[in-house]
């Protein structure tokens, strides 16, 4: 295979890799506290792709190093609802997930049939000390601007918001959640931090962008599929020529 092939096809795959994540950003545009992932490239050189006839150096193909997860804050929308509610500045809410805790900033929330205030995907949130919010049920709650929670006047618990010193070890899980994947970077209560009640964050995805850069990739990726073809065509005309020079 020719170093032109290689690098073309090389540049398909990254190119696949970023449709996917284009394509999974536009389906959640609508997504609670959804974070969209972008694409980090690099160059891959490898020995294996020294040119032996003309003795050139080994090719330099475009590649996916890794994709990293953009945290800006989504725009803040009014929906009335009690069990709503948005952080406004950096932070995560804590929440108990499947086999550890999570942090998720999507604050469309419910309470459980146990009574525990919880995620739309029934994560009970965690209070200050690690444990659940207990909510009484047919009565209404308030939730201050500090994560206080409220019914009746008395204070049932106070929401876990709490940030990291660096969100590189954030791993996603599912749509809107996150595991910290590194065990030295501890997350500490958040500050300069305030908790909205009837309100939620929406994703942080900017549809018109997203759709141009789609675009721009599938252009990319059909300019690449007939570079492929050039190249199948040039080494099917060199060897009809080597052949009728033969004859």
């Amino acid at each position: 295979m020719d170093n032109l092939t290689i690098a073309a096809a090389s540049g398909l795959r990254s190119r696949m890799e970023s449709l996917d994540l284009l394509a999974n950003n536009l389906a959640n545009t609508a997504t609670t506290g959804f974070k969209r992932d972008l694409e980090f490239y690099g160059t891959y050189s490898s020995a294996d792709s020294n040119d032996p006839v003309n003795g050139g150096a080994s090719s330099t193909l475009p590649t996916i190093e890794k994709q990293w997860t953009d945290f800006s804050q989504g725009t803040i929308q009014v929906t009335g609802n009690p069990l709503d509610v948005a952080l406004q500045g950096s932070g995560f809410f804590a929440v108990t997930g499947p086999k550890s805790t999570l942090y998720t900033r999507a604050g469309n929330l419910k309470v459980l049939a146990s009574g525990a205030l919880a995620t739309s995907d029934s994560y009970p949130l965690q209070n200050t000390t690690g444990g659940t919010i207990q909510i009484a049920p047919n009565q209404p709650i308030a939730i201050l601007p500090d994560g206080t929670v409220q019914q009746s006047g008395q204070s049932v618990g106070q929401l876990s918001v709490v940030n990291f010193k660096s969100t590189n070890s954030l791993q996603k899980i599912g749509n809107t959640c996150f595991q910290n994947t590194d065990s030295k970077n501890v997350p500490t209560p958040a500050a300069d931090v305030d908790v909205q009640q009837g309100k939620i964050e929406g994703s942080n995805v900017p549809v018109a962008d997203a759709a141009m850069r789609l675009v721009g990739v599938m252009r990319q990726f059909e300019m690449l599929q007939k570079a492929i073809g050039v190249s199948s065509d040039m080494d099917t005309k060199s060897i009809q020529e080597v052949a009728r020079v033969g004859a």
